[in-house]
């Protein structure tokens, strides 16, 4: 096993002469001395080059757009602006629809006039809604007491020292 690596190990670094000649006068155009470890180094090189140009090429420039999954930044810019003028036209759609239902309410008599108005409508169609468990815990008017109680603390301390200055 040792002899086969060493045989392989020694064509790999063989000296070879490359030579290109011109078949009608037998002129010697070109020579290059060469061995088999040059000759897979220049094409491994070369290869990653090639790959690395070709990457570059295609994510720096307007190419990038012909693959399928890229889009144009001037589309994504064009679908952002749609996407947020259709959910304002559609907030827009909601409110215009309560007050229609607000107005049709006081023709058929449902609603008084005087609780009528756009912005009581408006408001009823507003996404928030406020909570509605507002009732304060057992733990929450234990902290109240005990805050009131320290202020009256130190409302009566600041009241002893006015009255000690004097």
């Amino acid at each position: 096993m040792s002899k086969k690596k060493h045989s392989f190990r020694r064509k790999l670094f063989t000296k070879n002469r490359l030579v290109i000649l011109n078949e009608d006068t037998f002129e010697e155009l070109f020579s290059f001395k060469l061995n088999m470890m040059n000759v897979f180094v220049t094409f491994t090189l070369g290869g990653i080059f090639l790959i690395l140009i070709t990457t570059f090429i295609i994510a720096f420039t307007p190419l990038r757009e012909f693959i399928p999954g890229y889009s144009s930044t001037e589309l994504k810019r064009n679908a952002t602006r749609l996407a947020i003028k259709s959910d304002s036209l559609e907030t827009a759609l909601r409110q215009n629809e309560a007050y229609i239902k607000g107005v049709q309410k006081v023709l058929k008599g449902e609603l008084e006039y005087a609780k009528f108005s756009k912005d009581s409508i408006l408001a009823e169609s507003s996404d928030e809604k406020p909570d509605a468990n507002m009732k304060a815990t057992e733990v929450e008017i234990k902290l109240r007491e005990e805050v009131s109680e320290t202020e009256k603390e130190i409302k009566e301390s600041q009241k002893k020292k006015k009255s000690d200055k004097k």
